[in-house]
């Protein structure tokens, strides 16, 4: 059994410990609020930039309007944008996202290779042998456009060059503070879903079909220019997405963590009193024997003197 001294050193370490975790939890709580502002604020935005893409691509001819809404008809490359985060202590996000990648990549039909955003998931990958064709690490923590354009714009030259058939985005999905899911998304070629026919009733019971927009200069221009950027976009919004979802994996880590030291604390006090009081039984037995010892020792001479 250890001393008390071991157990009371012990215990500090632990509550040394609870702090930290106590720290991170509060400040990964900070950030996952202004993760989720920043997607509600970008959110009207892309809204209405995926009303205007839908319009124009249901149009008749939509693949030959853009290249980047052209299916090829062989894959033999696919480039998989994998999300994670450049630290740890996040619980199960890196490695559920890592999980659902290679599970779903590891049997892929086409050559696969990976452009890492996150320091995590680009040292899994290398240590399992996999093509990385880029890296971008150092993501800052309230990213703007303008830090995650690049990305996008390397995408799109791998997709136009034909590098790469079909472009894939990975990131962990933010459903809400105790839930993140990891999800696939195509990326390019762009896939529009048909766009569902607006109605709106009339008084009299009857349907009244919107009527279609006009766009100037013409589609094709607007679309040279949406096109991309709503590709740019769309990593952006997973990043958003990823980061939401790594500060609220670790505020519950952080949580758990606390809770369980705090926990720990409370079970190694406890040892630590069963110690000092077997420490303090111990040294009054061997005070008593030794009374004892020397009471005996005063009657043997007592005795002596006597005879």
């Amino acid at each position: 059994m250890a001393t008390a001294r071991e157990v009371k050193l012990r215990i500090r370490s632990v509550k040394n410990i609870a702090q930290i975790t106590r720290a991170l939890q509060a400040v990964s709580a900070s950030k996952v609020q202004r993760a989720i502002a920043t997607v509600e604020a970008s959110r009207p935005y892309a809204t209405k930039a995926w009303e205007v893409l839908t319009h124009i691509a249901n149009q008749p001819g939509r693949e030959q309007m853009h290249p980047l809404m052209a299916r090829r008809d062989e894959i033999k490359n696919i480039l998989v944008v994998l999300i994670t985060s450049d630290r740890g202590l996040a619980g199960p996000y890196n490695t559920n996202v890592l999980r659902y990648t290679f599970k779903k990549f590891d049997h892929a039909p086409a050559a696969v290779h990976y452009a890492t955003i996150g320091r995590k998931g680009r040292e899994i990958l290398h240590r399992r042998g996999k093509h990385i064709i880029a890296d971008f690490s150092g993501i800052p923590d309230r990213p703007t456009f303008s830090d995650v354009s690049h990305i996008g714009h390397l995408l799109v030259e791998e997709f136009l060059s034909g590098k790469a058939d079909e472009v894939y985005l990975v990131y962990t999905d933010f459903i809400n503070m105790l839930r993140q899911n990891p999800t696939a998304k195509k990326l390019l070629p762009l896939e529009v879903e048909e766009e569902s026919r607006v109605q709106q009733f009339s008084p009299t019971g009857g349907q009244k079909v919107l009527p279609a927009y006009i766009y100037e200069p013409d589609d094709v221009e607007i679309l040279n220019q949406i096109v991309p950027r709503f590709t740019q976009l769309q990593v952006f919004h997973a990043i958003l997405e990823s980061q939401a979802s790594e500060h609220a994996a670790r505020m519950v880590a952080m949580k758990n963590a606390t809770d369980n030291a705090s926990e720990l604390a409370d079970a190694l006090q406890l040892e630590y009193n069963k110690a000092r009081q077997q420490s303090i039984t111990s040294e009054m037995l061997d005070i008593a024997g030794g009374a004892e010892a020397l009471a005996q020792a005063m009657a043997a001479e007592a005795r002596k003197a006597s005879s």
